[in-house]
């Protein structure tokens, strides 16, 4: 199975990695986490990220906040999917980043999920691997079975505390 690799810009980006790093766990997909800025250690950042494919890499998750556009960086580097975590801070709440990631100049795609959507990252990390990997497609289309029926559970027990 490939792996997903994960790079933040910054230490202070784990508390929301750390969802993605936990549903990746949860799927049993080998991951590693980095910590690369685009601005502060761009050599590295741009070599792990060139180096990617011929260590095992199936996807890269890039999570940064700010104005930060590590995911673009990443994406320079790699035609491997990368996936943008805009990360919420105290400046902007978020909006810096979400722009920053999302407009990528044409030929260089970054998929980008919601500010601090690091679960979602984390599924479309998986949903990639899973074009190739039938056993993880089937652990996704579980998951997507058991979403469903969490909400109908709900759905059917609505009336009751309604009407209580």
């Amino acid at each position: 199975m490939k792996k997903v690799g994960i790079v933040m810009g910054s230490d202070s980006d784990l508390p929301v990695v750390s969802k993605a790093i936990d549903t990746l766990k949860e799927f049993g997909v080998p991951f590693e986490v980095h910590i690369y800025s685009a601005h502060r250690t761009p050599k590295e950042a741009a070599a792990f990220a060139s180096g990617a494919r011929e260590n095992g890499f199936g996807a890269i998750i890039a999570a940064a906040g700010m104005a930060a556009h590590l995911a673009g960086a990443i994406a320079a580097q790699t035609t491997i999917p990368v996936i943008g975590i805009p990360c919420s801070s105290s400046n902007l709440e978020g909006l810096d980043a979400l722009l920053s990631t999302v407009q990528m100049p044409s030929g260089i795609p970054v998929a980008t999920v919601a500010v601090n959507g690091a679960a979602n990252a984390a599924l479309l990390a998986i949903q990639i691997l899973g074009v190739e990997d039938v056993s993880l497609a089937e652990k996704l289309d579980a998951k997507r079975a058991a979403d469903a029926a969490k909400v109908l559970a709900k759905d059917a027990g609505i009336m009751e505390k309604i009407e209580s």
